[in-house]
């Protein structure tokens, strides 16, 4: 029986936590948080139940997680049975991994989490983590390109006060409307400029703030194509958690 195909957790999970320090303890909370509860392994589940599944892509969403330790985290998933390693056809030497029904099953838990922190975490706090490569590759994911033009769009972002290697990202958004983001020059003419700080970007994209105040508030700067600068709050897709109130300050 295979992890893909498995009803149940491998007992490897159960022996990896001991290792680890278990909780000594038969309650089924106590046993899911040996295996979900180290450090990273939920965001990481967040990557994959976003639709990540290549090593390179899980990565640029936990950019701050060193490979070594993402490594560690996938192996460890994969001997609980909550993710399988699977080759790519025709691609020889690439895996991929994918969630087992186990994994998928996780898909309402991982929500909630994002659901419980959005609305009960402040939003001072909340902007207390910023990151510009974490925050350029959701906005990659989840852009909405229906109001996009039917041509090739480029939007450069610029972060003014971030370090010079993460302060412009261009998100390039094709005529069949697939989303690509990149780090250096593509070498498209730019329809759109995006000035903004990082943290105000940041709060555009949780929820929290929106595009035509910022504007307003001279806190954000584009410049550029009219239609798609009219059009940002809608195509930009925000978080999957913005809809979400905070219910403290």
């Amino acid at each position: 029986m295979t992890a893909g195909v498995g009803s149940g957790l491998s007992s490897n999970a159960r022996d990896d936590a001991v290792t680890q320090g278990s909780y000594g303890q038969f309650c089924p909370v106590a046993m899911a948080a040996e295996i979900l509860c180290t450090r990273w392994t939920v965001v990481v589940l967040r990557e994959m139940i976003a639709g990540s599944t290549r090593f390179n892509d899980l990565r640029r969403g936990v950019p701050r997680m060193s490979p070594a330790l993402l490594s560690l985290r996938l192996k460890n998933l994969e001997q609980a049975g909550v993710i399988s390693r699977v080759k790519v056809d025709g691609e020889p030497g690439l895996f991929e991994y994918q969630l087992t029904r186990a994994g998928r099953d996780l898909q309402p838990l991982i929500e909630g989490f994002g659901v419980w922190g959005q609305r009960w975490v402040g939003k001072k706090m909340s902007l207390q983590n910023l990151d510009p490569q974490l925050l350029m590759w959701d906005m990659r994911r989840n852009l909405d390109p229906k109001p996009m033009p039917k041509r090739r769009s480029t939007i450069q972002f610029l972060y003014p006060e971030v370090p010079q290697a993460h302060r412009r990202w261009w998100l390039i958004v094709a005529p069949d409307k697939a989303v690509d983001l990149c780090s250096i020059d593509p070498g498209f003419e730019v329809d759109l400029y995006v000035s903004s700080d990082l943290k105000t970007m940041t709060a555009i994209w949780m929820g929290l703030e929106t595009v035509r105040k910022a504007v307003h508030d001279q806190q954000v700067k584009l410049v550029g194509d009219k239609h798609l600068a009219s059009n940002m709050q809608t195509w930009l897709g925000l978080s999957p958690f913005a809809r979400e109130q905070k219910i403290v300050a």
